[in-house]
């Protein structure tokens, strides 16, 4: 193999050739190897920057926020000054180790609405409509119904999935917060919906879990864990990806460094990078794929000048919206050393209780104003007062909601620190650069603060925490904005796939003008959808893996697009009925509306 003189070669192990080298053992990677290991010919070399993922906090749910806050199983990322945020450093959790992010978020599990799709297709990503996508959620998912009648709903629809790698259960949702959230919401006119990954998104209702007889399902336990057992996939964790090598204009190999030794693997067939949407651009750009003038400041060899390679950058922030309980119902009853000692306790011996639950057993997707098609908002409701990554408690019985826009129009960027490839990218999301994200936001506020004002939560309702009832004014909103905004872990779109020049990867997730490369995760994402990534992550990637090999599942032509056919003059509705499944066209004219306005 002829290769370029900046791979030092020489002092390279060759550990030899396989027919595909896989990137990252994260959400995507480990679904890519999965699927693709199916064809017992071929041999698959999967790496993973990071190590194991055995850890009791891991498969627990409700110890959530342990790995999160743990340098063993989080890269420590945070981003740049957020100029519109007042300078704040923002948090910045990334998996590391096997399963990726999927190790270490809330395993909430929302497919999205199926209009995410439409939109994601009317932007350039041909073939990744609802129609097409749907059949590759129900492959992914194996889901536990929480009662027999939701079974028989489920089994006349077929719109789910029961028999696929990755566990999607329901909470026992026993306390009675979790159904006065819901009750609330249709008192305050919003649909209701009894499972927002059916038929009907938007609205009310239960919430999901990446969660299987009680321990979490993160994408190695459902998909890595089986597949090694084939025997065609080569594992190598602590493996740092330094760059993808090429000849010419084809990805033909890849130098990493394991265990102080530098590396390198070859192959014939495809290189496909599944590094997450802030180190697979890097990963690009480090291989001399990126912007122009960002390669030649860090002296790095141009392979190809795509600029738009760790643009784009998307994500979901929300704020915290806590009330005090005047009854004693929350989970601060439990939030003592005894409490988690009995939690824990229960949870060793059956996987049951409270630790077999990550806690958002109910939430909603509704839209910010009159003119929006589908939801732009999300609620995860949670009953008990605490920051997200649990070092913040409130003294005393409480519930809150986390709520933020999921189609945010300010974008941000991931860039290199250097091309040393143990240093960690800079980023920056630009937070709240646009204007509207500050009209939205708002209305997340005084929407949520209506809701919990609701007749259902009369016996519950104490004083508000935060942000408090003094905060009422643009002015005095925005402050509390600026100050406790958080980001819900969702970057994407940094590798964009479409039809235009301007895309980095083709709708077969190709990167434009090379061969023999694939970029495969959220970065490829051409908008954020409505919900939590990973679900829609997973199913990228299950519909990647059959692209790669020439196939795909035949396509559900007749699954439905549900709307309020009031959007354009209503911000809620109890009626969530026009099907737009026979009028795509309009549809898709009203999405890119929305998207470009």
């Amino acid at each position: 193999m002829q290769v370029d003189e900046a791979i030092d070669e020489n002092d390279a192990l060759d550990i030899g050739s396989f027919d595909y080298i896989i990137i990252g053992a994260g959400s995507a990677g480990c679904v890519l190897a999965n699927r693709l290991g199916e064809d017992s010919n071929v041999k698959i070399l999967l790496l993973e920057a990071g190590g194991s993922d055995e850890s009791i906090f891991i498969k627990m749910p409700t110890a959530l926020s342990i790995p999160m806050n743990t340098k063993r199983f989080n890269w420590g990322m945070s981003t740049e000054a957020e100029p519109n945020l007042d300078g704040r450093v923002m948090n910045l959790p990334r998996g590391k180790g096997l399963g990726g992010s999927s190790s270490i978020n809330g395993m909430c599990y929302v497919r999205g609405n199926p209009m995410d799709y439409e939109l994601w297709s009317a932007l350039g990503a041909t073939g990744w409509h609802w129609a097409n996508v749907l059949p590759y959620f129900m492959k992914a998912e194996k889901v536990k119904s929480a009662s027999k009648q939701e079974s028989v709903n489920e089994q006349e629809t077929d719109y789910r999935g029961r028999s696929g790698p990755l566990n999607v259960t329901r909470g026992k949702e026993k306390n009675p917060l979790y159904h006065a959230f819901i009750n609330a919401g249709g008192q305050a006119g919003y649909s209701l919906t009894d499972n927002m990954n059916r038929l009907q998104h938007e609205g009310f209702g239960p919430m999901e879990m990446t969660v299987g007889a009680g321990e979490r399902c993160s994408a190695a336990v459902g998909y890595l864990k089986p597949a090694l057992k084939r025997g065609n996939i080569t594992l190598l964790k602590q493996a740092m990806v330094e760059r993808i090598v090429f000849e010419g204009q084809r990805a033909v190999g890849v130098l990493f460094e394991r265990n102080g030794q530098k590396q390198k693997a070859c192959t014939t067939g495809e290189i496909i990078l599944s590094a997450g949407s802030i180190m697979s651009p890097t990963i690009l750009k480090r291989s001399g794929v990126g912007p122009k003038k960002e390669l030649l400041e860090h002296a790095i060899p141009i392979i190809k000048d795509i600029p738009q390679v760790g643009e784009n950058l998307m994500d979901h922030l929300e704020i915290y919206l806590q009330q005090s309980c005047s009854q004693p119902l929350s989970l601060y009853s439990v939030m003592n050393p005894l409490g988690k000692a009995v939690i824990g306790a229960r949870w060793l011996f059956n996987r049951s209780g409270l630790g077999a639950t990550n806690h958002f057993e109910s939430g909603a997707h509704i839209r910010s104003r009159a003119g929006v098609v589908y939801p732009d908002i999300q609620f995860h409701f949670l009953p008990l007062a605490i920051s997200y990554d649990g070092k913040s408690l409130a003294n005393g019985h409480g519930f809150q909601v986390h709520v933020g826009t999921k189609r945010s129009k300010s974008r941000g960027w991931v860039r290199l620190a250097d091309k040393d490839p143990t240093s960690l990218p800079k980023v920056c999301f630009n937070y709240m650069s646009d204007p509207q994200d500050w009209v939205d936001m708002r209305a997340c506020i005084r929407l949520t603060r209506e809701i919990f004002a609701q007749a259902a939560f009369d016996p519950f309702r104490a004083q508000e925490l935060a942000p408090g009832a003094e905060y009422q004014s643009d002015e005095q909103l925005d402050a509390f904005i600026k100050e406790k905004v958080e980001s819900a872990y969702h970057p994407c779109g940094t590798c964009r796939m479409g039809s235009d020049d301007q895309a980095v990867v083709d709708p077969l997730c190709k990167v434009k003008g090379l061969t023999g490369l694939r970029v495969v995760d959220a970065s490829i994402m051409p908008q954020a959808t409505a919900g939590d990534l990973n679900g829609p992550t997973i199913m990228l990637a299950e519909r990647a893996a059959d692209l790669i090999r020439g196939r795909q599942l035949e396509s559900i032509d007749d699954a439905p697009l549900l709307a309020d056919e009031n959007w354009a003059d209503k911000q809620r509705s109890s009626a969530i009925k026009k099907d737009y499944a026979k009028d795509r066209a309009s549809l898709k004219q009203a999405l890119l509306k929305g998207a470009v306005s």
